[in-house]
């Protein structure tokens, strides 16, 4: 008889919840109260200065390969400092700093300095600067912030972003390079400013002042800047302290790379960090073939006790600990949680990451599912009982209150609490748009109950309610869990999907594939253009039988796929098919590709595409 697996002991809070239904509206609310937490989000640096000034805050590797550690106390030395030197521009909400840098420490300074001081900032993906050839997107955010900064790392890698959209009265500050006919303010200027007022200005931020500017993604209208106060992170960070104990227990030490321009990277891990005296190693490494050697290489050296990546980065660190037992003795000797941001895991990808650690050390690791968003600082919901499955997002926070109402065959989810935005930024109509008649926050998420008759036991995620659609038959497609399926049964070649038949009598697939992958399988040799690949027997092969098992299991038209098309187009940023935080955006993709949505129901074949009708 087999025996029950170990897991790693890890000390989780159990809310207590409450949930009743009233005129067709499921409310489920956690009854344990959110304890205390601070103003202001720089309270935790300040007491971490006093109560362990010398112990590393963050760190990032050097041109040498050596970590730049800085200290609690140098933090908060050059954060008044940076404070100061902002208020003396006189920047403010109505015009604030922007970053158009990634992750570094200089970054990281200058978030927490102008936080100190009060002064609101806003990071700006940087590939709208370094990827993208058209700054049309870039400029509307700078247009709608009006800011009175601009930080950018190096004034030659964003050079013609900057020549695109910097205002004429906005001051530019660069940590190294130049910039041709503007005067520049170098970043290391700004630690020289005295520190007169600024104590007296973080003394006066409250819990609604505002702390940064978060875009969210955009499709057919303007990406909307969500507003982030010192209250909502403050608050968000004592519901993930009660929601993991564990973390008061022994401060965290997080390697992470997920942007600072999304919440979760640049409010939830670095807060996390923060609030529980920890340390954060910044990790130039990404989940993408040339960079995730770095990764791996941080790994095998940085040991943390909770890990954070997408699931494109799982899959590919679950390959590399199957083959490497250094990485797997380093990574596994003091983690206690896994987590997935920005997208669910797939199960199969999910029992194979828990074999390895069964294998290695005889525990399974718990993998933390939940569900957040930027209007909500980010978490909401999570699963710390005993359900533990891919699709789970388990129970509210301590804090959190949340509504179902029914849309359609759906129930979208709707939270209320001090986490949640007060709406966007110069924008009333959309703010009005976004909470009920009850102040909730109407997320457009679709949820469902883990077990109907336990209402108690949390949510299942049940898909973004305004992708789904109805067949011209009038069969309605949900879409979330058919993408789910068809990108955890099509790994590793599938890296996104997006669902057609919108008003047509059948369901299509555009996949966007992952070309190396696809490549490996084609046997092709190095250099094969990627409609070659895509084009090639192994390949075509597969996803006929992608669909073929996606439709043994369809119970109607709803879910049987009968076209495919692969495509060797990655999603354009330009063309905002690629949101921040690197997802697909559907309903941009929809409306790019139309043409090719129409020939693949005409079932005549593209030129950089392969399409195929299935039957």
């Amino acid at each position: 008889m087999n025996q029950p697996v170990k897991r790693r002991p890890v000390r989780l809070g159990e809310p207590e919840i409450a949930a009743w239904q009233a005129d067709g509206v499921w409310h489920v609310d956690a009854v344990t109260p959110l304890g205390d937490f601070p103003a202001r989000f720089t309270d935790r640096l300040v007491q971490g200065a006093a109560a362990h000034p010398e112990r590393t805050l963050v760190a990032r590797r050097g041109a040498d390969g050596e970590w730049i550690r800085l200290s609690y106390a140098d933090v908060l030395s050059r954060a008044r400092r940076i404070g100061q030197a902002l208020l003396d521009r006189g920047l403010s909400a109505e015009r604030p700093l922007v970053i158009l840098s990634g992750n570094d420490v200089q970054h990281f300074q200058l978030a927490l300095g102008a936080m100190y001081a009060g002064v609101p900032y806003a990071p700006l993906s940087p590939s709208y600067s370094l990827v993208a050839t058209d700054y049309g997107k870039l400029a509307e955010l700078i247009a709608q912030l009006t800011p009175g900064a601009v930080y950018a790392t190096d004034g030659a890698a964003f050079g013609r972003a900057l020549s695109a959209v910097l205002p004429s009265d906005a001051e530019l500050i660069l940590d190294e390079g130049d910039f041709s006919g503007r005067e520049v303010t170098r970043f290391a200027s700004l630690l020289g400013a005295s520190t007169g007022s600024v104590d007296q200005a973080n003394a006066a931020i409250r819990p609604d002042t505002i702390a940064k500017f978060l875009f969210t993604s955009g499709s057919t209208k303007k990406p909307k800047a969500v507003i982030t106060t010192h209250g909502m992170l403050c608050s968000n960070q004592q519901m993930l302290l009660q929601t993991f104990p564990f973390m008061a227990d022994e401060a965290p030490v997080l390697l992470d790379w997920l942007p600072w321009n999304h919440t979760f990277g640049g409010s939830h891990n670095v807060g996390i960090v923060l609030y529980n005296g920890g340390t954060l190693y910044l990790d130039d490494g990404k989940p993408m073939p040339r960079d995730f050697p770095v990764t791996l290489r941080n790994l095998t050296e940085i040991a943390p006790t909770i890990y954070f990546n997408i699931p494109k980065g799982w899959e590919m660190l679950t390959e590399a600990l199957e083959r490497d037992a250094a990485l797997r003795e380093t990574f596994f000797s003091r983690v206690k949680l896994f987590f997935c941001a920005g997208a669910g895991l797939s199960q199969a990808a999910w029992d194979r990451l828990d074999a390895i650690a069964v294998a290695h050390c005889g525990e399974s690791i718990r993998i933390m599912t939940g569900l957040g968003m930027t209007e909500t600082s980010p978490s909401c919901t999570f699963g710390t009982g005993a359900i533990v499955k891919a699709g789970y997002v388990g129970v509210p926070a301590p804090g959190c209150k949340v509504k179902l109402v029914p849309v359609g065959a759906k129930m979208e989810a709707r939270f209320h609490g001090p986490h949640v935005t007060p709406g966007y930024w110069r924008a009333p109509g959309l703010t009005a748009e976004a909470f009920d008649d009850d102040g909730f926050y109407r997320t457009g998420d679709a949820l469902r109950f883990a077990d109907d008759q336990h209402p108690e036991l949390g949510f299942m995620f049940d898909g973004r309610i305004a992708e789904d659609f109805k067949l011209s038959t009038g069969t309605f497609v949900s879409v979330g869990p058919l993408r789910a399926r068809v990108i955890s049964q099509g790994a590793p070649y599938v890296m996104e999907a997006v669902v057609t038949g919108i008003d047509r009598d059948a369901i299509g697939l555009l996949i966007f594939p992952r070309q190396e992958n696809c490549h490996a399988l084609s046997g092709l040799p190095a250099g094969a253009s990627a409609s070659d690949v895509l084009a090639s027997a192994p390949v075509r092969a597969f996803f006929q039988q992608l669909v073929d098992a996606l439709n043994a299991d369809a119970s109607g038209s709803a879910t049987r796929v009968d076209r495919l098309l692969l495509l060797a187009e990655p999603p354009s940023i330009d063309q905002r098919e690629l949101t921040d935080k690197g997802s697909v955006n559907q309903a941009a993709v929809l409306t790019r590709r139309a043409a090719l949505i129409e020939s693949m129901y005409e079932g005549t074949e593209a030129q950089t595409i392969f399409a195929a009708k299935l039957a």
